[in-house]
């Protein structure tokens, strides 16, 4: 789970370690290829006639990859050379932070987000004094930690305090989930439906999908599986009275949560984007919940930012993120938009929708935290 952009966060976290190291000090050297010259020394009878002879021999660093840990083990061993307090300059990391910027763009991740990330990493260290009795490694891994955080952190939802509030009002908390074709949002319905029940409260699903073949009753059978009851009408029916009737149906029997299912869409229809904001008038949900594949990296932003300016979305659902290698979108997709990121879905189990922690990527992302997932399906 998002290897290409851990690695190249543990890399550059490396070569900014080394640099300030090299930086302070006096004598000790660090290269790829080292070449030592060897001098010797011939002494004539004429203690006047000396003959230098100089050989040069080339010792070649192997050539395998260096881990982030022995790359620390590397720059612990000049620690001790470091003379004298130095002040790390703008100079001194922008070409490593320039190939940071090109790897990021690779690992799918938007390019404002970069810039910000950028950005923050020379606010935590440009200007920042270095002295013999710092710990450069712990310095520099915490200023790219803090930056990453900062584009993490996003003003969060608290899911079980509006449940509650309304709760104690008589009304359910009506959640509408958007989103495209395919990215899961069924299946991701079913999970909060069984969080939500783990937690004791009641909840029912509307079948608001009434344009797909199947999503109806794809959605009763994992309403089956978890133990809920489902609201719907005949395919092809009116998607925003579905809903309207699962709130009544939740008012009338003092159910908590009503979790709305609608067709996937691409931005770009308007009469289904239209339809979708129709859904939003009527029902007036509490949260607009968008879902998106974390596979599609940039892809899943831009469709985020579509559906927030078509019907305001107010958090996000990130499916399939066990899978995702680069981890683009986890890191891009919440400040893009300016909403926070709610859930993970990491696996094959109802079970596996993690409440998402700013620290818990941070830590996914140094690799100081492995993540364990099943394969098992239950569905």
């Amino acid at each position: 789970m998002f290897g290409k952009l851990k690695e190249k966060l543990l890399e550059t976290t490396s070569k900014i370690t080394e640099r300030i190291y090299k930086k302070g000090s006096e004598e000790e050297k660090i290269k790829k290829d080292k070449v030592e010259e060897k001098t010797t020394t011939t002494v004539r009878k004429d203690i006047n006639d000396v003959e230098v002879k100089t050989e040069k021999t080339e010792e070649y660093k192997e050539d395998k990859k260096i881990s982030f840990f022995d790359r620390f083990g590397l720059t612990r061993a000049i620690k001790k050379a470091i003379k004298k307090e130095v002040v790390i300059l703008e100079e001194d990391i922008e070409d490593i932070l320039e190939e940071l910027e090109i790897e990021l763009l690779e690992a799918d991740v938007a390019l404002e987000v970069v810039e910000k990330l950028i950005e923050n990493i020379k606010k935590e260290l440009v200007g920042r004094k270095i002295t013999p009795d710092d710990d450069v490694e712990e310095i520099t891994i915490n200023a790219i930690r803090t930056a990453i955080k900062n584009i993490l952190s996003q003003k969060k939802i608290d899911l079980e305090e509006i449940i509650k509030s309304n709760k104690a009002k008589g009304k359910p908390t009506v959640i509408v989930f958007v989103g495209i074709n395919g990215t899961g949002k069924t299946t991701t319905i079913a999970k909060l439906a069984y969080k939500l029940k783990q937690k004791g409260y009641s909840v029912v699903l509307a079948a608001g999908d009434t344009f797909r073949a199947g999503a109806i009753e794809q959605l009763e059978q994992h309403a089956k599986n978890v133990g809920v009851k489902v609201i719907k009408h005949k395919q092809g029916a009116d998607s925003a009275a579905v809903i309207y009737d699962a709130i009544q149906h939740a008012k009338a029997r003092g159910i908590d949560v009503v979790l709305a299912d609608t067709a996937g869409r691409q931005a770009t229809n308007a009469n289904l984007m239209e339809e979708i904001k129709k859904v939003v008038r009527v029902t007036k949900p509490d949260l607009v919940i968008f879902v998106g594949d974390a596979l599609t990296g940039n892809d899943a932003v831009y469709q985020a930012e579509e559906f927030n300016r078509a019907v305001n979305i107010d958090g996000i659902i990130l499916t399939k993120v066990d899978a995702d290698a680069k981890g683009g979108a986890a890191l891009s997709i919440g400040y893009a938009i300016g909403k926070p990121i709610l859930y993970l879905g990491v696996g094959q189990r109802y079970s596996d929708l993690v409440e998402f922690n700013a620290d818990w990527m941070v830590k996914k992302l140094f690799g100081e935290e492995e993540f364990k997932f099943s394969t098992e399906r239950e569905f």
